[in-house]
């Protein structure tokens, strides 16, 4: 089947939107508002859309994988902007070893699990 796709985006709930919104812009993302309650956020080609809504199950169970380049570099920058005290319930772990290439993790304000990650 040849869809033509042009993109694939996620969409991910946020427990205090303007928190949210706030977070993904400190990270780095640009936003573009589709309405009160919903924003499409960009980082190059790739978006995400975050919407003011909210389930904590769904939240809780949500992950986005976000490949980089140099994985070393990305974490010393995030670790630099100390996340975790800006913003409330936002986390970020150590760089884990894998079989198939390294990661860290940042859980959003809402409970969103991001894998930061490079292949080997």
């Amino acid at each position: 089947m040849d869809y033509k796709a042009k993109s694939i985006r996620t969409f991910i709930g946020a427990k205090e939107f303007d928190l949210s919104r706030t977070f993904y812009l400190a990270l780095g993302f640009e936003e573009r508002p589709i309405s009160s309650k919903m924003s499409l956020f960009t980082l190059g080609r790739l978006s995400f859309y975050l919407q003011d809504y909210y389930v904590k199950e769904w939240a809780e169970n949500s992950m986005v994988f976000l490949e980089v380049d140099d994985l070393l570099q990305h974490f010393e920058q995030i670790k630099e902007m100390s996340l975790d005290k800006q913003f409330a319930g936002v986390k970020v772990s150590t760089i884990v070893e894998n079989d198939w290439g390294n990661e860290f993790f940042i859980h959003d304000p809402a409970g969103v699990l991001w894998h930061i990650g490079e292949f080997n």
